[in-house]
């Protein structure tokens, strides 16, 4: 008795889990687009700063006040040499996703978001020369063919909001491989990343920010008619931006690896969903089933990652000589982190 209750509990903790996980996500995406198109404020570089001090912020309190998580002690020499080139891909790539946000709709930028798992095996590939199992590639296939269906079909196509969504899916690869190297030895989970990173990623953003998007601000706040209102939002955002780190660390040990990879591809059908019931951008028929089939390569890449995972080391198929390499260095549930 006492065992089928803890297995009933087990599945309601994963399900308000992965319910709280996606509310988090879909509203700071909506947020963000709606800074952009509704409020006027096209200033995606201010946007992120105040996400990263925000997240700064919230992620101190989590860990020196409220205690939630103990802080990870890093060297001062290893903040500097190991968790610095982190934090300026960290940043570039929250950077890179607003720019999209700004210029392309949300159905459209996630679609291509869900294109990082070919880029980060394509990169590994390339350069780190890591071998796969044919069925990893073989997986890419659908989300290749769904991204590139769907980017044909666009009706809001925009270059600029394109390549930097694209760039961003290349920017989350890279952090993600380079954490491997970089934080060797260091298990950090979501909040200790945000104490550390998101204070390098505010220094490293916040001249630019000023310098190219300042004079712009300023003028916004003198022309917005509901000033108090936007700043609320806008601010709001960057506390769910948080919050939404918070909410993938209580994710990643709530549920299985096949359930979390399930959940991502579902919340992504969610985050479309809800933005064209609020933005309405058109979406034709042919776009649709592209990001259906994207949706679907995606989920069956985490299946073939998850089997091979399972399987024991040391296949036939690996050509002597080279190190097997059967699912990319990558932690895919770190990766929504704002």
């Amino acid at each position: 008795m006492e065992e089928s209750f803890l297995c009933q509990w087990s599945t309601i903790r994963s399900v308000l889990a992965i319910i709280q996980w996606w509310g988090f996500n879909v509203t700071v995406i909506i947020m963000n687009k709606w800074i952009f198109q509704k409020l006027d404020f096209k200033f995606p570089l201010s946007v992120s700063c105040i996400h990263f001090i925000s997240s700064s912020i919230g992620a101190y309190l989590a860990i020196k006040v409220l205690k939630v998580k103990p802080l990870i002690h890093v060297d001062p020499e290893d903040r500097w040499r190991r968790i610095f080139p982190m934090s300026f891909i960290f940043c570039l790539n929250i950077v890179l996703g607003n720019v999209s946000l700004r210029y392309i709709p949300v159905s459209f930028m996630q679609t291509i978001k869900s294109f990082t798992p070919a880029t980060t095996v394509f990169l590994q590939w390339l350069i780190w020369k890591k071998y796969f199992d044919w069925r990893i590639w073989a997986s890419l296939v659908p989300i290749v063919g769904g991204i590139l269906l769907t980017s044909v079909t666009e009706l809001s196509f925009n270059l600029l909001g394109f390549c930097a969504a694209l760039f961003g899916c290349l920017a989350t690869s890279t952090k993600t491989i380079l954490a491997e190297s970089l934080l060797h030895g260091y298990k950090f989970d979501s909040i200790n990343t945000v104490f550390y990173m998101a204070p390098f990623a505010t220094m490293i953003l916040a001249v630019p920010a000023l310098l190219l998007e300042g004079p712009g601000v300023v003028a916004w706040i003198y022309t917005c008619p509901s000033l108090f209102s936007s700043l609320v939002i806008i601010f709001g955002s960057g506390v769910l931006a948080f919050c939404l780190n918070f909410s993938i660390f209580y994710v990643i040990h709530s549920t299985t690896a096949v359930t979390f990879n399930v959940a991502g591809n579902l919340k992504v059908a969610v985050a479309v969903t809800c933005s064209w019931l609020i933005f309405r951008n058109p979406i034709s028929i042919m776009n649709a089933f592209g990001c259906s089939v994207t949706l679907v390569g995606c989920t069956f890449y985490g299946y073939i990652r998850h089997m091979l995972s399972n399987q024991m080391p040391g296949t036939p198929r690996t050509p002597r000589g080279v190190t097997m390499e059967s699912i990319p260095l990558v932690n895919d549930k770190l990766d929504d982190k704002v």
